[in-house]
């Protein structure tokens, strides 16, 4: 595992696109964390590195944003989805056949249906009110 820290929303965008840069498609990067701690600021610097410049928003009432570009990149918030009927209807199953990278908030609602190839991504607060642990496990970490 490895860790970082952050004290603000560009030093997350950072951090992410140092780990972004050895995520290739075909992987899916699952996140847990309290709310506001950074899930989506992580996602719009790892699209920023993959020179996407998609405005991204946490997608938590359509489920799922299609940012496209290259590496092709969808983004899930797993949050209100409780089972696996949930889990059907987003679609997210058709997703992993894609040569596509997946970023997904509040991948502990669906631990047993993420794939082989995941990154986990654990964000949670410092020791200040600004500070962010990033702990980072799988893949190549």
């Amino acid at each position: 595992m490895k860790q970082y820290k952050s004290s603000s929303e560009n030093e997350t965008m950072a951090v992410a696109a140092e780990i972004a840069s050895q995520i290739e498609s075909g992987w899916a990067v699952a996140f847990s964390g309290s709310m506001g701690m950074g899930k989506t600021a992580f996602v719009r610097g790892a699209l920023k590195a993959y020179g996407n410049t998609s405005f991204v928003s946490s997608p938590t009432f359509s489920l799922v944003h299609d940012y496209g570009g290259t590496p092709h990149i969808y983004h899930f918030d797993m949050y209100r989805v409780t089972d696996w009927d949930d889990l059907f209807s987003t679609g997210f199953f058709d997703y992993l056949n894609e040569d596509s990278i997946l970023f997904i908030e509040w991948s502990e609602n669906i631990e047993n249906a993420l794939p082989e190839k995941t990154v986990y991504i654990d964000i949670a607060k410092g020791e200040n009110d600004n500070d962010r642990i990033i702990s980072v496990k799988g893949g190549v970490f």
